[in-house]
């Protein structure tokens, strides 16, 4: 139907009117589309380089480990490991109602299972310290679970990174290394002692001692992490004034802090709320580098031209490829610089104690 005569032109602007108005709904309709697309390729990207795995997940710091990683949003798939109850570990977390689904491989042997499509890799399995040991004291038996680990990782997931919580670490990354190193897929950028736990103790010694809040504390903690190979660097604190008793009791409490709560559980087990904690956090910290996030630092024990030890525990950055940079200390005190003097020969001799156990 066309309007006669004088309504020709009327029906004419309407006719055009209702094209724009059609044509301009469809470009809308096309850019929220355009953006519902981009969102979802951006959330699928995250999701795809966040699948991490937890070996020795039903431990002590393990489970509270887990627990913190299947709260952590860059998660988004947790597979867990151990030789016994790992599924019971996994049913339980997979009822919390964040996005992260949750897997369980248990059975001694069955490490490359849990393994596959890991980008990340959080190593906590081993046994406890018990009243009266050492971290060294726990070689004998950790340095068989983690070349044992080591090798599932190697060949299930040779590009992840991975986070070695067993101690003692000062001799388990040089062993996960030269394990690595048998299979060809090492890459120094992507192993990664955590020593966050020995920062996290600083930090809060340290605000109690001077009053602060400790969220507004920053301690970095360089050397090991074992006894005196942990150096806090108190002297580069800003706004504090710390006498030389301070120091001395400050430095020697985050030293043998992991001694503190063995003694403080008497018998029942060491640090492992703590240690889930400084674990989850670091964690979190590389998950968000992966992503291309920029500008994070944290303190961690890698493969290091820094000191004479070839592997040492400094501030260094995070990107998307695991450890984008290994920065130096700075300026110490003369406190300071006696303290890494000593300790210096004796990361040495724990990396040749775990070079040489994986050589056998």
């Amino acid at each position: 139907w066309r309007a006669p005569g004088p309504l020709a032109w009327l029906h004419r602007l309407f006719h055009e009117g209702y094209k724009l108005y059609l044509q301009a709904r469809h470009r809308k309709m096309m850019h929220q589309f355009a953006a519902r697309a981009a969102r979802a390729a951006s959330t699928r990207g995250v999701r795809q380089a966040s699948n991490v795995a937890v070996l020795g997940a039903a431990g002590g710091i393990g489970q509270p480990l887990s627990l913190l990683l299947k709260a952590d949003p860059l998660v988004s798939g947790l597979s867990l490991y151990d030789v016994v109850n790992t599924p019971g570990v996994a049913a339980d977390l997979s009822h919390c109602n964040t996005p992260a689904t949750v897997t369980g491989v248990t059975g001694v042997g069955n490490a490359e299972e849990a393994l596959k499509g890991a980008d990340v890799v959080v190593i906590p399995a081993g046994v406890p310290r018990k009243p009266g040991m050492t971290r060294d004291d726990l070689f004998n038996t950790n340095a068989s679970i983690v070349a044992s680990l080591a090798e599932a990782c190697a060949k299930a997931c040779p590009d992840a990174c991975y986070l070695i919580i067993s101690n003692p670490v000062n001799s388990t990354v040089p062993i996960f290394a030269e394990t690595l190193k048998k299979h060809g897929v090492y890459d120094k950028n992507k192993l990664i002692g955590v020593t966050t736990l020995d920062v996290v103790r600083a930090n809060t010694f340290v605000a109690e001692n001077q009053g602060k809040d400790v969220r507004d504390v920053k301690v970095d903690v360089i050397g090991g992490h074992a006894g005196t190979t942990i150096i806090p660097l108190l002297s580069q604190v800003p706004s504090t004034n710390f006498s030389d008793a301070d120091i001395e009791a400050l430095t020697q409490r985050i030293m043998f802090g992991g001694d503190e709560v063995v003694k403080a559980k008497d018998g029942a087990g060491s640090a492992t709320l703590s240690m889930a904690y400084a674990g989850a956090h670091f964690t979190s910290q590389l998950l968000k580098a992966l992503d291309g996030q920029t500008g994070i630092t944290e303190c961690a024990f890698v493969e290091s031209s820094v000191t004479d030890a070839p592997y040492f525990s400094t501030p260094v950055s995070l990107g998307p490829g695991g450890v984008s940079e290994v920065h130096g200390y700075g300026s110490l005190s003369a406190y300071e610089q006696d303290v890494l003097d000593k300790a210096v020969p004796d990361l040495i001799a724990q990396a040749e104690k775990g070079i040489a156990f994986a050589a056998k």
